[in-house]
């Protein structure tokens, strides 16, 4: 069967009013303008010429605010011989959002802006345009974890974002690339059982002090910087003082200063307050407010050796927060609540998002004593209607 060819009629634009331009095919206006030598046009998405005219003007004051020679002499990012971070719209972009963030999140940035600068760092602001960075996505989609690869895209993207703010490009071209949607991984907690003789055998192998460090992370639910502090987050040790047994209550230090320096108050739990007596009795003297808890930074040794002679997974740090809240789960704590014991501020989102299949799981074990239907054996001292009619 003989098709007829079709044949695409020429768009023409029709100048309709001041830098507003009418397409002659599909009606859809657009805006022309000239800035330093430079032609700049753009759609309007639009056939209503009302709406045109107001979007015109905004695309205007958009294009007024550029800074052409700012925008082809500026480099993404510049670095000196040792590797430091020293100009380019990158180094103002982090400057201006280093000051109100935590420290860790600061290497975060360092450490994408340097991956950035591997495709973007030889180009000038202007010169980053969406085609480069539909080249950066396929590339460095291919070549890390769907984690990284959102990180550096969320970077890039505040970076242009700050550069179309201070006038340097009129539109972020990053705005439309899709981040990578995450796998989530399946969380592998310890039983109260594997829980026991992990400690059981990190004491027997001498490992006294990381035993004691993993049973205050499981009993507590702290993060392991919050018990041993760590000097690189600006994050002090737990201490003695920090522990208050007549309220029953233990404090958590933030990091830094400011609203980044906010401490919590957790209830001191059973398990935790008896571990904490016997802990401070074991001493060879009563110890100050001001000593630290702990005397290890971490545990990472001594639990990975037991968990190999014991042929478990390898448990972290971090797996002993997850012990803590699947306990608090079964026993039927309230998500917020938990959240407010971690230090989450979002109300128990991340809590129910993470955990919330274990409490499905609880929830159908907690189902089956659900046992009072009428075919059931009825307990001893239930009459039956019959029998008790007859009197």
């Amino acid at each position: 069967m003989k098709t007829t060819p079709t044949i695409r009629k020429q768009q023409k634009l029709i100048h309709v009013g001041d830098c507003l331009y009418r397409s002659s095919v599909t009606d859809v206006y657009y805006a022309i303008f000239t800035r330093d030598d430079r032609q700049v046009k753009r759609s309007l998405k639009t056939t209503d010429p009302e709406l045109a005219k107001r979007r015109r003007e905004e695309y205007r004051r958009k294009v007024e605010r550029l800074t052409a020679d700012d925008a082809k002499t500026l480099p993404f990012a510049e670095y000196d011989k040792e590797g430091k971070l020293i100009g380019g719209v990158s180094k103002r972009w982090f400057d201006s959002v280093s000051v109100s963030i935590k420290p860790k999140t600061v290497l975060m940035y360092l450490n994408s802006i340097k991956m950035l600068s591997r495709h973007f760092g030889s180009l000038t602001v202007r010169n980053v345009t969406l085609r480069e960075v539909e080249r950066w996505a396929t590339g460095r989609s291919g070549e890390v974890s769907a984690r990284t690869y959102n990180v550096d895209l969320d970077v890039l993207r505040r970076i242009l974002d700050y550069a179309c703010k201070h006038g340097l490009i009129l539109e972020n071209p990053a705005t439309g690339i899709s981040r990578r949607k995450l796998s989530r991984e399946k969380l592998v907690i310890p039983t109260k059982q594997q829980f026991c003789h992990l400690l059981q055998t990190m004491r027997m192998n001498a490992g006294d002090d990381s035993a004691d460090l993993v049973e205050f992370l499981g009993y507590s639910g702290c993060r392991v910087a919050e018990a041993v502090g760590d000097s690189k987050e600006g994050k002090p040790p737990m201490l003695w003082g920090d522990v208050d047994f007549a309220l029953k209550t233990f404090t958590v230090a933030g990091k830094g200063t400011g609203e980044l320096g906010k401490s919590r108050t957790v209830p001191l739990f059973p398990p935790l307050e008896r571990f904490l007596l016997d802990l401070k009795a074991n001493l060879p003297r009563a110890p100050k407010p001001t000593d630290r808890i702990f005397q290890v930074a971490s545990a990472r040794k001594a639990l990975t050796t037991a968990c190999r002679q014991l042929g478990f997974p390898y448990f972290t740090h971090h797996t002993f927060r997850h012990f803590f809240c699947s306990n608090a789960i079964e026993a039927g704590v309230d998500f917020k609540v938990i959240a407010g014991w971690l230090g989450h501020t979002d109300g128990g989102v991340l809590v129910a998002k993470t955990y919330g299949h274990l409490r499905d799981v609880h929830s159908r074990e907690m189902a089956k004593r659900m046992t009072f239907d009428a075919g059931a054996d009825s307990p001893s001292n239930v009459v039956p209607m019959k029998a008790a009619s007859n009197h």
